[in-house]
Parts: structure tokens; sequence; C-alpha cells
């Protein structure tokens, strides 16, 4: 049986993908309520590690190879209800495109400052504190 929350769905792992200054955000061809641009992200399967599972995610759905860094924190999405685990990870190798275009419309890779035009709403604290750590870091 899957990972997941009370009513047995499924966690949901999302990558946070910092390459030269910008983050990895990638727009749902199906929003669910508020949420169109987010991160790479996808169910967590039976056995398989939530840090596993953002890493296979971003390939499945970008083509980008990335190697999990750490975990940033987990919590119940307050639009979907889902339970989220969201890690930290770097580019190991290739081009991000539209891998898997039954789910996704498109990509983009944003500037700290555009954030808020692609996530109108706060994004998760941990998640928001690490990219203003190293997207400051690597804007330097």
């Amino acid at each position: 049986m899957a990972q997941g929350n009370a009513e047995g769905r499924p966690t949901i792992a999302a990558a946070v993908v910092v390459y030269e200054g910008r983050v990895l955000m990638v727009r749902r061809r199906v929003s669910e309520g508020r949420l169109s641009w987010q991160s790479p992200a996808g169910e967590v399967e039976p056995g398989e590690a939530r840090e596993e599972a953002a890493v296979r995610e971003t390939l499945e759905e970008t083509g980008l190879a990335v190697s999990a860094l750490k975990p940033l924190g987990e919590r119940v999405h307050p639009d979907t209800g889902r339970l989220m685990s969201y890690t930290a990870c770097e580019v190991a190798g290739g081009h991000a495109y539209v891998a898997d275009s039954d789910e996704l419309a498109e990509f983009a890779w944003v500037a700290h400052a555009d954030i808020s035009e692609y996530v109108p709403y706060r994004l998760f604290e941990p998640v928001q504190e690490h990219l203003d750590v190293v997207l400051d870091l690597e804007a330097d």
C-alpha cells in the first residue's frame, strides 16, 4: 500500500529544482483549483521513498535528470487536501522539455522575482525559504 494521508490517497512528491538562478515550474493541462503552475510532482509509488518519487516524476514530466539534495518538508496542501512532500533537487543532466504532454502544457525556468506571477499564493514556507536562499546565492 502506498504511503499516504487519511483518505488513503498516495502522497504527492514535488521536486524543487533550481538551476542557474531559476526554479523549474510546470503548468498542468488540468489545474486543481488555483494550482496551475507548480513544481514537477506526482504520486509516490508503493515502496518508493518520497525523494526518489520527486526525482522520477521530474524525469517523467520534463525529461530532466535531477538528484535529490534534501527534504524540505511536508504538509497537507490547502487547495487539494493531498499530503505533499517537497524535495530540493539539483540538475544532474539533460535539458527540460515537455516530456509528458498528456499531463503538462508547458514548463518555465522562473526567476526569483517572477515566482509570484506564476504562483499567485504563498509557497509552502520551507520551500519559499529554500528558494530565497539558493536563488539569492546564485544571483550574486
